[in-house]
């Protein structure tokens, strides 16, 4: 008798790849846990399209948003398996299975969202290269990315510099390389489920907190909050990725064009990001809030310092893939 995580292996298989008739036809599932409207959310529906129409239908893809497939626990086991072809989501979601691709995610590693999308890139980056090497021992390879935007600390006061924020309760994401990043803005890392953050936010269980725009904005944090200081700390880059016998079983020619398309959608994720940050600036004063940049005191230098510090020393580790992320043109 097979052995039952054999036969699940093989029946999941089954489902990510159906073939159709020709070996060189294929159908992908992909799943992914974000909203509609969101920009992930958009990138994954038109990379299906231009897929679909790169290959000319040949690979077609069947997108599953907003968790349909599970949380991203679920996604990652999903890919790794084979009963989901691909997904995509932050880079240290894959880190149960390599620990140092989480660096992709870590706090001021970038110059700018141009430069985040060179230093993630799979064909170009000697950093991803040799971790996707791994990765694909584990049954997983990355392909592509996805540019989501900047993370911003909001705070109920002026924030310029880590001493503002010294010996204060700071929401964290409850995971290391979140607690350390707390740690390095000066801040008393306190864990809070994001659920629950405006509440935590208007007690003062936390006093201050970090996320993108997009988020700050949908939450309405605007009425628990009255400060944005625009750190650009972590820029939210998610990974691609895809089950590498899903892959193996593409042509050459199916694969160029999967990529071609998950480049170029790449590139307007990063537009898109851009655009909708300066139209959310407006948005958030409109609500009343301050929003705090270099020319108004803010010193970025100092975060930049602290927080590099810390993570220098709770993942030393990271250390050398830093410097061949920060080396790319």
């Amino acid at each position: 008798m097979l052995h039952k995580s054999i036969i699940n292996l093989l029946t999941g298989a089954a489902f990510a790849l159906t073939l159709t008739g020709a070996a060189s036809a294929a159908e992908l599932r992909y799943a992914h846990v974000g909203a509609e409207g969101d920009i992930q959310t958009i990138f994954a529906a038109q990379a299906a399209e231009g897929i679909d129409a790169a290959t000319n239908s040949e690979v077609t893809v069947s997108v599953y948003p907003a968790s349909q497939l599970g949380g991203v626990a679920e996604m990652v086991d999903g890919v790794r398996m084979g009963s989901i072809s691909m997904g995509h989501h932050d880079f240290a979601s894959l880190a149960r299975l390599v620990p140092e691709v989480a660096v992709f995610n870590a706090p001021f590693i970038y110059r700018d969202g141009a430069h985040a999308l060179a230093a993630t890139d799979p064909e170009t980056s000697p950093a991803l290269q040799a971790i996707n090497e791994q990765l694909v021992a584990q049954g997983v390879r990355i392909i592509g990315r996805i540019y989501r935007g900047d993370r911003h600390i909001s705070s109920n006061f002026e924030v310029k510099t880590p001493e503002d924020l010294s010996g204060k309760p700071f929401r964290a994401v409850p995971l290391e390389l979140w607690v350390s990043m707390i740690k390095g803005f000066g801040a008393i890392p306190t864990p809070v489920e994001v659920a629950e953050l405006p509440t935590a936010l208007m007690t003062g269980v936390v006093v201050g907190q970090e996320n993108p725009l997009t988020m700050i904005a949908s939450n309405n944090l605007n009425e628990v909050q009255s400060h944005v200081s625009m750190t650009g700390h972590m820029r939210a880059v998610l990974a691609v990725f895809v089950n590498e016998e899903v892959w193996q079983g593409l042509t050459e020619e199916q694969r160029t064009a999967i990529t071609t398309v998950l480049d170029e959608e790449a590139e307007k994720s990063l537009q898109m990001a851009t655009e909708g940050e300066a139209e959310l600036v407006e948005e958030l004063k409109g609500r009343g809030m301050t929003i705090l940049t270099e020319a108004d005191g803010l010193d970025l230098d100092a975060f930049r310092e602290g927080v590099s510090a810390q993570i220098a020393q709770d993942f030393p580790n990271f250390t050398p893939l830093i410097e061949q992320i920060q080396a790319v043109e």
